[in-house]
């Protein structure tokens, strides 16, 4: 190949680059979709007598929608403000005795601040951050038989994030997805494990639309 047709094929293939960034820096939006797990960790109840004191939670199936707008970025790094809001509709409990409901529903939206490292290339890790709130919606059956003397419940909640995106196709990126929500307890009047907040860690995966 001649210098000036080697010129010409580097010349292209930075003018690609370039447009490429270009067109990544003009997507400003983004609209997510996440599916995943939540997992929380096993309470003891205070007091309790019987084989298995224990308050446990399943790994109910999770979902995430999510709307962020870039609000300042070069192409080392970017800041967008997000809006995480999750679902878990069949949080599974368990326990030794008839002291817990079957399950119950959370649902956490929290505002947030999230850094995205090397925004307009192919690979992105980024952390997040914010706080809003978390609501419990229980079941009106306990575990084995009886009403569940609890109530739904609201608390305020911190989320911290991290992940890493990955451009698939054109406006489209895969996501992957590690949250903590550490909010209130669900109402367990008869379950009094002491704790007042929750750790809830979700990991999912999804996709991501760039527009």
């Amino acid at each position: 190949m001649s210098g000036k047709k080697v010129v010409i094929a580097v010349l292209a293939v930075m003018m690609s680059i370039l447009g490429g960034s270009a067109a990544a820096q003009d997507e400003k939006n983004e609209l997510t979709g996440i599916i995943g797990r939540v997992f929380i960790s096993d309470q003891g109840i205070l007091g309790a007598t019987n084989f298995n004191p224990v308050v446990r939670s399943g790994k109910g199936l999770t979902f995430e929608v999510n709307y962020a707008r870039r609000l300042f970025g070069t192409p080392v790094y970017a800041i967008s403000g997000e809006v995480p809001a999750v679902f878990n509709l069949d949080e599974d409990l368990n326990s030794g005795d008839d002291v817990v409901p079957k399950g119950y529903k959370q649902i956490f939206v929290t505002p947030s601040a999230r850094l995205n490292l090397f925004p307009d290339t192919a690979v992105s890790p980024w952390v997040s951050f914010g706080a809003g709130f978390a609501h419990f919606s229980e079941s009106k059956d306990l575990l084995y038989f009886g009403t569940n003397p609890g109530s739904s419940s609201t608390s305020g909640v911190i989320q911290g994030g991290f992940g890493l995106d990955v451009r698939v196709w054109h406006k489209f990126s895969a996501r992957l997805d590690v949250r903590d929500f550490w909010s209130g307890t669900p109402n367990l009047p008869l379950a009094d494990t002491g704790k007042s907040r929750q750790h809830n860690y979700f990991v999912g995966g999804g996709v991501v639309w760039h527009f």
